[in-house]
């Protein structure tokens, strides 16, 4: 499997950089994708880190899955974004996986992948999606073609859903097992 994810200055630290490295530990392949000017990222929490490639570095063709995690950056750029969104509406229009994390999902709702779907979010981020069906007590939700994770606290499960989808409940089960979940 080869996933991209979205790297943003002001992104939540454990959404990305834990969904990546525990989809990495499983055996997947684990690209960043940044849209910024520089492939230079602080996070939220004020970690330096370089995305591996700039929007215009990569093929998304040669992605199996899109991740979306969130942070600070997403209400500094929701309304105004047109490359998240459009990025996640082509994933999906290629009948591809998008997942979004946390606030993630506003991109998914503003780019209206969200109607008709079940999916959760950070607390407030449902405004976005008002044709989808919103759960927040669930940690995770699979609908369709969209897996979608309320919070930081809910990234393990998120990361077992993924792998799930794409490699089985086995699969999965290892990598709990190999962490100690």
């Amino acid at each position: 499997m080869k996933g991209l994810i979205v790297f943003s200055n002001d992104m939540e630290d454990v959404e990305a950089l834990a969904t990546r490295a525990l989809l990495i530990r499983t055996g997947y392949h684990m690209d960043s994708i940044t849209f910024q000017s520089s492939k230079d990222i602080i996070t939220a929490f004020g970690l330096h880190i370089k995305a591996d490639y700039l929007k215009d570095e990569i093929n998304h063709h040669n992605y199996d899955f899109l991740v979306i995690p969130g942070g600070k950056y997403v209400a500094y750029n929701v309304d105004k974004d047109q490359m998240i969104k459009s990025l996640a509406k082509t994933f999906n229009s290629e009948n591809k996986v998008v997942c979004a994390i946390c606030a993630g999902p506003r991109f998914l709702g503003q780019a209206e992948l969200l109607n008709n779907v079940k999916f959760t979010a950070f607390t407030g981020s449902e405004i976005d999606a008002p044709l989808g069906k919103y759960l927040p007590k669930s940690k995770v939700i699979v609908d369709q073609k969209i897996i979608t994770a309320r919070g930081a606290g809910a990234v393990y499960e998120f990361v077992y859903e993924i792998v799930t989808y794409f490699s089985g409940k086995n699969h999965a089960d290892q990598l709990l097992e190999q962490i100690l979940y």
